[in-house]
This record gives structure tokens, sequence and C-alpha cells, in this order.
């Protein structure tokens, strides 16, 4: 029997970019480049690195996200993974990670799975706890923050690695892991991987086909909300000190007056 993967991927807005809450006080990304974020790469990475130790698997990527979420699923298709679902629909809108989990959860349900792979955390809101939500909603066991993953014969295992310890961890499937940036680089999707993702298939849902009332999500039914935002202030000119004999006291003095002495 095949291996199932699915692989939660998220499109988030570009850190390099100007980032700012839009009047609902949600994170405005119309006007700000977004991708997939780079913490998923990893979960992708080690995604298909499992495929190609097992006999037989199958990659799935979902995303939950606006239309340009597609782009998220396209670049995970053209590293490798096989086929995609993006689940959308306006009333997603200010969903938190609540919401998020549920939707995610439904959606990994429908698509059928034995191995669900995330990354550690998503760039923009960088909670870190959708995985251990899914594995509650779907009611698997969950390994998480791993720096190695490997799967045989129906158990998944991995390394944590911790200030001071690693740890040896496994579970048997079906199971929810997410594994963090030191798990391996996330390769280049090839000229090849990105044409032949192309063909593709890239399922669409909504929350009629999950069976979730639009009252269970968005900003009417998260769990949290931003009550409050204010814009950071302009950067300004930083003090030169001028080294003519009395730099060093000067420079104390500063630091003193900042109390960072």
């Amino acid at each position: 029997m095949s291996l199932r993967i699915v692989v939660t991927v998220k499109y988030v807005p570009d850190a390099t970019g100007d980032r700012h809450f839009a009047d609902d006080l949600t994170v405005d990304r119309d006007d700000v480049d977004g991708l997939l974020s780079e913490l998923d790469e990893y979960a992708v990475e080690q995604a298909l690195q499992i495929a190609e130790d097992a006999d037989d698997a199958e990659i799935t990527v979902l995303t939950v996200g606006p239309e340009d979420a597609k782009d998220a699923l396209r670049k995970a298709l053209s590293m490798g993974a096989d086929k995609a679902i993006h689940v959308e629909d306006d009333d997603l809108h200010g969903t938190d990670v609540i919401g998020t989990s549920l939707v995610l959860a439904k959606a990994i349900e429908k698509a059928g799975y034995d191995l669900v792979i995330s990354g550690m955390a998503s760039t923009d809101g960088t909670a870190g706890v959708v995985p251990a939500l899914l594995a509650e909603r779907l009611g698997v066991p969950q390994v998480t923050l791993l720096s190695e993953v490997s799967v045989e014969d129906g158990v998944v295992k991995g390394r944590r690695d911790g200030d001071t310890a690693s740890e040896q961890l496994e579970a048997s499937l079906p199971a929810v892991v997410s594994v963090t940036d030191q798990s391996g680089e996330a390769r280049y999707p090839s000229f090849k991987g990105i044409m032949a993702a192309k063909k593709k298939p890239v399922e669409s849902w909504d929350l009629e086909d999950l069976e979730i009332e639009a009252d269970e999500v968005g900003l009417e039914g998260a769990w949290t909300k931003v009550d409050s935002a204010t814009e950071r202030p302009a950067r300004t000119a930083g003090t030169i000190v001028k080294d003519e004999g009395e730099g060093g006291k000067q420079l104390a003095e500063f630091l003193a007056g900042q109390k960072f002495i």
C-alpha cells in the first residue's frame, strides 16, 4: 500500500517586504509579495526524502489561503510533490490558528493520509502550534521539532535536538510530525520540475466541501484577535561619538544613559 504523505504549507508575506496591518487589523497581504514559507520548504524536503526511501509513496501538499496561495503549491510541486489541494473561501479571512487547524484537519481527513509533515512554524505568525492542534483534532500521535526524520515498518522516527540533549522519538502511523530548519537544506526546483509541476493536479475545496460552517472560522470564529496596532516609529539618526581622546568615556556615558550598562 502506498505511503500517503500530506505536507501542510503556507503562503506568507515576504519578510523582506513592507508588512503592515489592514483596516480590520489582519495582515495586509495585497500590498506585499507572497511566497512559500521558508520553514515549510524543509517539510517538503523531508517528505521527498522519505518518499525516495519508500517502495511506494505519494506526496500531497495542502494549503489554506487566497487565490495567490497557489504559488506556494506550485513551488512545492516543482520541488517534487505529486499533487496539491487548495482550500479557498472568502469566509476564511481572518481565521486564527484554531480555525486553521480545523480546516486543515478536515482537508487531511478528506484527502486520506498516513503521515502529516509540517514546518516548525510559519514565518508570518510564528505561533508553532498548528502541528500539535492537528494531532489533537486527528486523534493521532505527534512527534514535533525534529532535526531528522524517517519512516520504517509503519513507524516514524526522528531526532529532536534541545539545548542540553538530543532525544530519539518514534510514533506509530498515522502521525503528525514537524521539522526544524536544521533538518536539511531544501532542494531548488529544477527546470524539469518546474515544467512538470504545470501538469500535476491541483484540487480546490471550499468550506462546504469540508462541511465546515462559516461561523467556525474567519474573524467571527477566531479565538484570538488583534485589538490594536501602532506603526513602528521611523528610525532616527544614531549618535556619533568622535574620538578626540574622550571617545571611550563618551561611549560609556551613552551606554549608561540608555541603561545598557
